[in-house]
């Protein structure tokens, strides 16, 4: 609120006073001299900004002026612009300054413009009050304005512009020396980029989150892709590295990347003081050096952002590579995981299509889920168990969900008090969240104990009710229902709602006279800026809502602690009570006295504490005045007019005072109150997060069941199989997928809404009678690449703990997919759509393993069908010999399946290369010259492919066609035999 009074009466001249007692004794120590600046000086406002610019000069500099954030210089001059602010000349002796500015409380609506839209650095420099000694020796400056915080796009913490539902995180890579020295810039997916090691370790400042992990450079554009990050540090030393592998993987990604000094690297028992507890023992000795240096220059980075603000992380989570499916980058975006390929939009996507979570941490969690597939079957199936109980028992799944939306996102919840920033509302939405997990835990502790054998075994596991026990005993309730507790003792929700209120209406009436004073100036400066216009109509003002110290005065205090918050507490509010009945008490008296039935006891800031009458009692000389009267104190007329009359009276005065120091010490009390509950929720913060991260995964399993109810999907069963050893026969157990009635998880849901229903299909590569390598032909538009896609991602989803979209599905687990479908030119990198294509190709026939799981179509398309067929059939020979994984192979390359029939590579062959099997999708004509087509695989290769009639359907002109007619004609195409095989 002073902020807000300040904000209307910026530019006026001040005067310190201080008392004799307040100034420093003995020997007093300058600070020394500042460096002397060429040019003549400039107001001490104006000079603190140019300080800070110099100092912070990669940033964008928002100096807090009053009620005004304010850009000056050069900022002024580029960033108003862009920011829609008129810029204004300010007078000085130096000279003009350009400048423009906006009201404090529109600093989140210009943080988003710069740091989200324009990937700025901004520096905020905040006033901080001086001390009598500061103010002695800085000539007598009320403030000191140094930047508090340096805000960028992985960063942010709070910010009202922050995605809720996709995590923030700022990651730092750490390349070995000898990587720094020696990488000469090449191919992104040059496999001559494997053994570089390499760390990353990434957090987002919102909730705390710490991860690190160990890769290689060549899978770097990967981890890229499943992190998502909005900002990477690299060492200062590459900066001047432009011809780096590492540079040319982040730009060609577009990633923003910020270069940092690697600070100092005590190693991970420096990182103790920024986490929350302390590390496992029996974890420190994983973390690779490189992790570790990678660690230590982003917490360097994070720490020279926050500039001292301290801050509480989880202890780090290191991510093993064999613990996750890797998804490369091509698959992440060709499979529209998170977003679409022709819009780069959430809408379309897999993520969008199975998201039913009701809570912004739960979608968070869900989206690290889809990115990174577990691999481990005890956790898949702990998942599956949950979403199995919600299936079946409706109407625990729907109270869940009840109380799961009542919670709040309590990670950045405690992440903002961890960083000292929580407020009393934060503190009820804490609370809220408590008593909801409190209603979760006694809904799971009665199911446990009264439905102990509701579901077979077959469908839930060994042990049904295991899964709710297990995540029972991870919920720590005792001590943060006891915070609950405090916190709704102690604070006021009525009182907090109507400071609201008043904030609000008191933010409006600044926001009119502030809007009126920039589009005048750009700058708040000075009201005698404002057109004749404005000041007419701030004059007409006079009825707004008074300010709190007005109201105040009028006895209207808003207080966010109830009185029981505290001994003390109550006590102040029980003397205040007293004087305020001191007050009525003496109010009634003077108007007893004085014969003014109209005499109210006011406080104003020009006055002080006043007697304030109107009417005929103001026309009415007070007899005090006059006769001397002994039984009332004496009083001294201020200010008077034909319709009021304000006076002094002594008794007045002080009790006024004692009032003002009533109310302080209430003020002062709760904000110690406060404190004290935002130091509980700091002791209580490794619990609050655990129970936190069992909410979230009570919200995605309940929300996959809730799916699965919706679409009819069904529960995958998954097998850790080994890999094939090299003296393993081809009978023995190899990594399989048999998917029965599957369908296409996104695909359907479109079809649906027009009306329309999905062609289902069944994928049995690598099942017993079942080749390992499916290679599919058809015409175009027939289905192919649809059925190549769906059963990726029914993999995917089986991989996340999710049910399929599917009749049956036994799948053993993939290590990773690898999907190369589609691809277009690389103008960046001078890279056409063949080379973009073979890079992918190589990057597949490089990384696949016996456990991986491929889909590939159209290879070699982008070059002549002579060189396209060898291209691809070399590729599939290698995925059939060396990686010996699942593969679909899409192709119109029909001499593909000759090449493979002369290579005896076919099931039917039975010899040790046995692994491909001919798969095709087809047209029916009724002989009128229509057609449909028919989406259903069957055994067989299809050698027609019927580009004329996708032709037709697409528009070109008919003699075009024509002459495409007879061109096959002549060739011999559409006269051959179009079958081959099948039943």
């Amino acid at each position: 609120m002073q902020a807000r009074a300040q904000s209307q009466t910026r530019g006026k001249k001040t005067k310190t006073t201080v008392k004799l007692d307040e100034l420093p004794q003995g020997v007093i120590l300058a600070d020394p001299l500042p460096v002397e600046e060429d040019g003549p000086a400039y107001p001490t406002v104006v000079l603190q900004a140019r300080r800070n610019m110099q100092k912070f000069d990669g940033c964008v500099l928002l100096t807090r002026v009053g009620g005004f954030y304010e850009l000056y210089f050069e900022h002024a001059e580029e960033y108003g612009p862009l920011l829609n602010l008129k810029v204004a000349q300010k007078k000085t002796a130096a000279g003009p300054v350009s400048m423009a500015g906006f009201p404090f409380f529109q600093l989140d609506r210009f943080l988003k413009i710069l740091v989200q839209d324009l990937n700025r650095h901004v520096a905020i420099a905040e006033e901080f009050p001086n001390d009598a000694s500061a103010r002695v020796k800085s000539g007598g400056l009320l403030h000191d304005r140094r930047v508090a915080r340096i805000v960028t796009p992985g960063t942010l913490i709070d910010e009202n512009f922050m995605d809720p539902y996709a995590n923030n995180y700022v990651m730092a890579i750490h390349l070995p020396s000898d990587a720094k020295a020696e990488q000469p810039e090449i191919e992104a997916g040059s496999h001559e980029l494997v053994d570089t090691k390499i760390g990353l370790a990434w957090l987002d400042l919102s909730t705390g989150r710490f991860l690190t992990q160990s890769i290689t450079l060549s899978s770097l554009g990967s981890a890229l892709s499943r992190v998502s990050p909005r900002e990477i540090v690299l060492d200062q030393e590459l900066e001047l590295r432009r011809d780096h592998a590492i540079m040319s993987i982040l730009e060609e990604e577009r990633f923003l990347v910020t270069y940092s000094p690697q600070g100092e690297t005590p190693g991970l028992e420096g990182w103790r003081p920024m986490l929350e507890s302390d590390m496992p023992a029996d974890t420190k000795h994983l973390f690779t050096e490189d992790e570790v240096q990678a660690g230590s220059l982003l917490l360097h980075y994070v720490k020279e952002r926050l500039q001292g603000l301290s801050m509480k992380l989880q202890p780090p989570l290191r991510q093993e590579s064999l613990q996750i499916m890797n998804i490369d980058k091509n698959s992440m975006r060709s499979l529209e995981i998170k977003q679409t390929i022709r819009d780069s939009v959430f809408v379309g996507s897999l993520l969008h299509a199975i998201r039913r979570t009701v809570t912004k941490s739960g979608a968070r969690l869900l989206s690290e889920w889809v990115s990174a597939p577990s691999t481990s079957l005890h956790v898949i199936e702990s998942r599956q168990g949950l979403v199995s109980r919600f299936l079946l028992d409706q109407d625990l799944r729907d109270a869940i969900t009840v109380l799961l939306r009542r919670s709040h996102d309590s990670h950045r919840l405690v992440q903002k008090f961890a960083l000292n920033r929580g407020d009393p509302d934060d503190l009820l939405a804490l609370a809220s969240t408590i008593k909801a997990t409190e209603a979760i835990v006694n809904l799971l502790t009665d199911a446990v104990s009264s439905h102990p054998t509701s579901a077979s075994s077959s469908d839930l596991g060994k042990q049904p009710q295991d899964c709710f026990s297990a995540m029972i005993k991870r919920i720590n309730i005792d001590e943060p229902l006891e915070l609950a507790r405090l916190i709704r003792d102690s604070i006021d929700e009525e009182g907090l709602v109507q400071k609201h209120e008043t904030e609000d209406s008191e933010a409006g009436e600044v926001m009119a006279l502030a809007q009126e004073i920039v589009n005048a100036q750009g700058t708040g400066e000075d009201t005698a800026i404002l057109p004749k216009g404005a000041l007419a109509k701030s004059e007409k003002r006079k009825a707004k809502p008074p300010s709190i110290r007005e109201h105040y005065g009028e006895d209207n205090e808003v207080w966010i602690m109830k009185p029981e918050a505290s001994p003390t507490l109550s006590q102040l509010h029980g003397e205040l009570a007293s004087l305020l009945q001191d007050k009525t008490d003496l109010t009634e008296m003077l108007r007893t006295h004085l014969n003014a039935a109209s005499l109210t006891l006011r406080w104003t800031p020009g006055l002080g504490h006043i007697c304030h009458v109107k009417g005929k009692d103001a026309r009415a000389k007070p007899a005090a005045d006059t006769q001397g009267d002994t039984n009332v104190p004496p009083i001294r007329t201020l200010s008077s007019s034909r319709s009021t009359r304000s006076f002094h009276q002594p008794e007045w005065t002080a009790l006024g005072e004692r009032l003002d120091k009533a109310r302080f010490r209430i003020r002062a009390e709760e904000q110690r109150v406060f404190a004290s509950l935002r130091e509980r929720v700091i002791h209580c913060l490794v619990k609050l997060r655990r129970n936190a991260s069992v909410l979230d995964e009570l919200d995605i399993t309940t929300s996959f069941a809730l799916l699965a109810a919706e679409q009819n999907l069904t529960r995958p069963i998954l097998r850790d199989t080994p890999s094939p050893s090299p003296s393993s026969s081809a009978s023995s157990q190899q990594p399989s997928t048999l998917i029965i009635g599957g369908r296409h998880p996104t695909v359907e849901g479109g079809l649906a809404s027009q009306g329309r229903t999905f062609q289902r299909n069944d994928c049995l590569v690598g099942s017993p009678g079942h080749g390992r390598v499916w290679l599919v032909t058809g015409p175009n538009m027939a289905g192919k690449s649809t059925f190549l896609r769906q059963n990726a991602l029914i993999t995917i989803l089986a991989q996340i703990g999710c049910y399929v979209p599917a009749t049956h599905a036994e799948l053993s687990l993939v290590d990773a997919i690898f999907s190369r479908v589609g691809s277009a030119d690389n103008l960046y990198h001078n890279q056409s759509t063949f080379m973009v294509e073979m890079l992918e190709t190589a990057a597949i026939l490089h990384q696949a393993t016996p456990r991986s799981f491929v889909i590939m179509d159209e290879v070699g398309r982008g070059t002549t069908p002579e060189d396209g067929t060898a291209v691809a059939f070399a590729a599939l020979h290698h995925l059939v010999h060396v990686n010996k994984c699942r593969v679909l192979f899409a192709t119109h390359f029909h001499g593909i399946a000759t090449l493979v029939e002369q290579a005896r590579m076919r099931v039917e062959d039975r010899g040790p290369a046995g692994a491909v099997e001919m798969y095709c999708t087809d047209v029916e004509e009724d002989g009128q010259g229509g057609f449909v087509y028919v989406h259903k695989l069957r055994r067989g290769i299809n050698r027609q492919s019927h580009a004329l009639k996708v032709a037709r359907l697409a528009g070109l002109p008919e003699q075009a066609i024509q002459v495409a007619r007879q061109v096959l004609e002549r060739s011999g195409v559409e006269t051959s035999q179009g079958h081959d095989g099948g039943p």
